[in-house]
């Protein structure tokens, strides 16, 4: 099982990104598939989450509005659009998974499969 995340990189605030999280050896539309972040200094911060079954998202107050998670049951892919960028929003960016039912989508440990990361840096 494997989650590769790309699409990271140095933007301007204001900018947009799309990270991508391609799954190998799971079917994404079976799990929840989230994405995490931990900037410096910093303990791990849940992003957004799409829950298995009815696609239920959910996301931080911080990026509502600003960011989208979706995916593509096509490619097995899992991808987090984000627009506006802020400073604020600067961290490496993990994709995690989980194929229980019923769980507490925000917390780190909830998740047994993480990607490598990706670096997002946000200049002002």
């Amino acid at each position: 099982v494997q989650l590769q995340a790309s699409g990271g990189g140095l933007v301007l605030a204001g900018d947009s990104l799309r990270l991508s999280c391609a799954a190998s050896g799971l079917t994404v539309r079976s799990y929840s598939m989230g994405w995490f972040r931990q900037a410096p200094g910093k303990e791990r911060e849940f992003v957004a989450v799409i829950k298995r079954g009815m696609s239920s998202v959910y996301y931080t107050d911080s990026v509502k509005g600003r960011f989208t998670i979706s995916r593509d049951n096509a490619i097995n892919t899992v991808y987090l659009q984000m627009n506006s960028l802020k400073p604020d929003d600067t961290a490496v960016y993990y994709c995690v998974a989980d194929q229980a039912w019923n769980i507490r989508y925000d917390s780190p440990a909830e998740y047994p499969i993480w990607g490598q990361g990706t670096l997002v840096t946000v200049s002002s």
